[in-house]
């Protein structure tokens, strides 16, 4: 089959429309995935059981199951006991949720590699839990996990078309629509070639960070 340049110059307008779609799922996505996996790590560690233990087995539950059921759990499920969402924003809370279970290991591998003599001074110098955290705690576990939460974002760009199948147009929803209506498959190659365009720079970008931060 050959390949037909006035079929990519038709589908650039709506792959830019779907680029703009994915990099919003992205950016939100990861900031509910890196907040919420904070809470998660700091609650996995508190000393009320009632607190501790929900949050362990929410956790594993989101870790144990595709993100695909997730996904279509929160579009076609969770509207049945209350207010509907956008496909879009469905996506976005799902890859944001499914990822802060991960974020979360990665911060309590962080707190755990802060030394014990780090809490014992903050101890000894009568700084409060919430003063401990901020001040000494987490700007030390932050610096360490810096690079593994960098390749949980290029992860998520890569779990990111699955919020085409259920009606999100990203990338991979608009390349869809397009070759089912034009009968072609060059949008579906054209996306193919972003995703590698985005994420192979990233990736190299997150080792670079890594080698800095570990010097």
């Amino acid at each position: 089959m050959n390949w037909d340049w006035q079929v990519v110059d038709d589908f650039m307008p709506r792959f830019w429309d779907g680029v703009l779609v994915t990099l919003q799922a992205l950016a939100i996505g990861t900031l509910i995935a890196f907040a919420l996996g904070l809470v998660w790590a700091m609650a996995q560690r508190s000393t009320l059981v009632w607190v501790r233990w929900p949050v362990i087995a929410f956790t594993e539950f989101i870790r144990n199951t595709p993100l695909l059921v997730q996904l279509f759990f929160l579009f076609y499920v969770v509207p049945n006991f209350g207010p509907s969402m956008s496909p879009l924003t469905t996506g976005i809370i799902g890859l944001g949720l499914h990822y802060s279970t991960y974020t979360a290991e990665v911060y309590r591998a962080g707190i755990d590699g802060v030394p014990a003599g780090q809490w014992e001074a903050a101890t000894a110098l009568s700084l409060s839990k919430g003063r401990t955290w901020r001040a000494v705690i987490l700007p030390q576990a932050i610096r360490r996990v810096v690079p593994p939460l960098g390749n949980y974002v290029v992860a998520m760009l890569k779990d990111s078309p699955m919020i085409a199948t259920i009606g999100a147009f990203d990338m991979l929803g608009e390349a869809q629509a397009f070759s089912n209506e034009t009968f072609t498959t060059e949008a579906i190659t054209v996306v193919g070639v972003a995703f590698i365009v985005i994420a192979y720079p990233a990736s190299l970008l997150i080792r670079a960070l890594e080698r800095r931060l570990v010097r």
